[in-house]
This record gives C-alpha cells, sequence and structure tokens, in this order.
C-alpha cells in the first residue's frame, strides 16, 4: 500500500515558499518535490482557500505564504489538504454478525480513535516555524 505523502509533501513546500525571495511556480514546485504542477495546484488549491498561501496568476507569479509560519499549524495544513486518511488499519467487515469480529472491531475503533486524537494533538501543537528552526539547526550541525 503507498503511504499518502501529501501533508509531508506540502510542508516541504511551505518552508521553501517562507525561504524564497518571491513566488514559486507551480512547475518549480513540481520539480522540487518530484511531482507534477497539477498535483501541485490541487493540492494548494484548499491551503488559497484555507487562506494560508496565495497566487498570483501571470510572468512573475506563483505561490507565496499569506501568513507567517508561526501562525500556522500542520494541524491546519492537514485539514486544508481534506483531512487524509490517518490510517491503513481498519476494521474487518467480512462476517459482520460474528461476534468475534464485532469485539475485535470494537477493540481496534477504541485503539484507533486513541491514536487519532494523539496524532491531531501534536500536530495542532507543531507550527511550521518549529519546522523551520529545525530545518535551520540541522543546517547549521552539517556545516
Amino acid at each position: 500500500m503507498q503511504l499518502d505523502a501529501r501533508l509531508s509533501r506540502t510542508l516541504h513546500l511551505l518552508i521553501h515558499l517562507a525561504r524564497a525571495d518571491g513566488p514559486i511556480t507551480s512547475e518549480e514546485a513540481a520539480r522540487m518535490l518530484g511531482t507534477h504542477a497539477v498535483v501541485v495546484r490541487r493540492d494548494m488549491a484548499g491551503l488559497r482557500e484555507a487562506g494560508h498561501v496565495q497566487s498570483v496568476k501571470g510572468h512573475g507569479g506563483g505561490w507565496t505564504l499569506s501568513r507567517p509560519l508561526d501562525q500556522i499549524s500542520m494541524l491546519d495544513i492537514y485539514e486544508a489538504l481534506g483531512e487524509p486518511r490517518l490510517f491503513s488499519l481498519g476494521p474487518a467487515t467480512v462476517a459482520p454478525d460474528c461476534l468475534v469480529e464485532q469485539a475485535v472491531n470494537a477493540s481496534m475503533a477504541t485503539a484507533l480513535d486513541d491514536a487519532r486524537v494523539l496524532l491531531l494533538t501534536h500536530l495542532r501543537g507543531v507550527s511550521l516555524a518549529d519546522i523551520a528552526a529545525d530545518f535551520d539547526k540541522r543546517l547549521c550541525e552539517r556545516s
């Protein structure tokens, strides 16, 4: 099963947008992320609707941040992307009348709900400025 990397890819792009001297086009972003410009535009459209980025068409146009990094959390971006599925695990539905399947599914549902709450709480607590600061630290350590 292929992982959904939209959140990671979008966070990556937003840190680059914050460091760019001007707008970044969808084509430039796509080359940077190893994807297609249409994918970038689709993902960024939700961020534009949420007020995190803006775009300008035409020569010299592209994507820019609308808000400072410290005002955007990982959760904000996750939500702007349409809240992609967090886990590949899920309940079985082969025998819905089977009491064993019901017990297993109830136990899994509790575990997945707990994990979802924990993950979303973490995403809420990490700003894009935190990620950028971690990048800066790693860059200094590499030098």
